[in-house]
């Protein structure tokens, strides 16, 4: 069975950067799961998984176009400290959840001042070109739960 539309892939993969460095693996758990053609996974690599079957192995460089974007400099944003429920936590570097309409976004804090924090609201990957390293573990029709829902469900899946 072939990674079409509407069909659950397994995938085990490995993520670097240009450098070489691990940046996420889902080596020691699970593989990702997910419904191919619903959007769960970056648009490059969806597209890399078109088509490949249980068994295949491939390695594939996605720019950020086609990953998590490029850097917007407009998403750099002063946020006023009171806005904070746990100032405690707003340290340089912290990183929390965002929700802005439909989108969550990942804010990272880039600076600390007396009243407010520079946060970025840029996806940590943006402007990285992703290296991923992927075996497809498995491929099966998506259930007409799953269709509707537009997730996978089964054990050890991540629950959003």
């Amino acid at each position: 069975m072939h990674i079409t539309q509407d069909k659950v892939a397994s995938i085990d993969y490995t993520l670097t950067n240009d450098h070489g460095e691990v940046l996420d693996s889902s080596s020691g758990r699970e593989p990702l799961a997910y419904i191919h053609g619903h959007g769960g996974l970056i648009p490059g690599l969806e597209k890399e998984l078109e088509g490949k079957q249980k068994g295949d192995q491939f390695v594939t460089i996605i720019p950020p176009e086609m990953a998590y974007g490029v850097r917007d400099e407009s998403l750099l944003q002063e946020i006023p400290l009171e806005n904070f429920h746990n100032r405690s936590e707003v340290v340089v570097g912290a990183q929390f959840q965002v929700q802005n309409g439909e989108h969550v976004h990942i804010a990272t804090v880039t600076e600390l001042g007396d009243v407010a924090a520079k946060v970025d609201l840029n996806h940590p990957l943006a402007d990285m070109t992703l290296h991923f390293d992927v075996e497809v573990m498995d491929v099966r029709d998506a259930s007409k739960e799953e269709l509707e829902h537009g997730h996978v469900h089964g054990h050890g899946g991540h629950h959003h």
